[in-house]
């Protein structure tokens, strides 16, 4: 191997599975690599006008991914577990990561920029959403009180906030409601069977994010016995859109937690 062939190391054919790792590419301007992307990706807008559509989360057109010829695909987490094993088989290498706090999602982050040689621009696009993180943390440490809150990340069954969301909540400066569940990596293991245990937490604020389906707050205020709830009761119901929260990339490392520290800041003014 001569050593001008090391400037084509890395993988030059992606195909990725879910959002974050086209998102995160496209901030490193390492978007030709991609061949392929998931159906779900909203993050960059361009990306679904400029790549095909080769995913569902939980299926895949594997055939169509191998007419791709990628030399890397990447998935995320171990319910993708089934499509990854297709593809290995049919020889094509798969990287799959499974992050589900703050601290692995940078990881996450550093180890594909430096699979694409861009390691020194990943970290500095790093260190700029650490330092966002770091301003957000002083601001909401400056709170006279901080505002129980319930993230529902699906409605029927009720399903609570996953370990990255719990945390930039408390970054933010709320309070999770259910932060014993936050530790479950699955959607399962974070059900709460009986919706009383809600309301008898009380939440102040209550934020939905349906996996893609409209928040309904309307729906949530009618439920029974929730019309003494802080939140149903001061009018502090409110949506964060998927795509910015429930992937686990830069999405929620910056537009996600944003909108969490205004929602818990406006209402520290009216309810401090």
């Amino acid at each position: 191997m001569s050593l001008s062939s090391i400037d084509g190391l890395g993988p030059q054919r992606i195909a990725c599975l879910t959002e974050e790792t086209t998102e995160w590419l496209y901030l490193l301007g390492e978007e030709r690599r991609i061949v392929g992307i998931s159906g779900y990706t909203v993050r960059p807008r361009r990306a679904r006008e400029e790549k095909p559509k080769i995913s569902a989360f939980l299926s895949a057109k594997i055939e169509q991914i191998v007419a791709l010829q990628p030399d890397c695909v990447f998935g995320f987490s171990d319910l993708q577990a089934d499509i990854a094993t297709e593809l290995i088989r049919k020889g094509i290498q798969v990287t799959v990561f499974n992050q589900r706090s703050v601290a692995e999602i940078f990881s996450m982050m550093f180890q594909l920029a430096a699979m694409v040689g861009q390691a020194e621009k990943g970290l500095a696009l790093m260190r700029v959403m650490q330092d966002q993180l770091q301003a957000i943390q002083i601001a909401a440490a400056r709170l006279p009180r901080r505002p129980r809150v319930y993230f529902e990340e699906w409605d029927e069954p009720h399903i609570s906030a996953i370990r990255w969301v719990s945390e930039l909540m408390g970054l933010a400066g709320g309070d999770d409601c259910f932060p014993e569940l936050a530790l479950q990596p699955m959607g399962k293991q974070r059900i709460i069977a009986d919706g009383a245990e809600i309301v008898r937490r009380n939440p102040d604020i209550i934020i939905g994010s349906w996996c893609g389906k409209k928040f309904r707050p309307e729906k949530v205020a009618a439920r029974a016995g929730w019309q003494d709830v802080n939140a149903v009761k001061n009018g502090q119901l409110f949506e964060i859109k998927s795509a910015n929260i429930l992937q686990p990339g830069p999405a929620a490392l910056t537009d996600g937690v944003a909108q969490l520290h205004r929602i818990v800041m406006d209402w520290s003014k009216a309810h401090g």
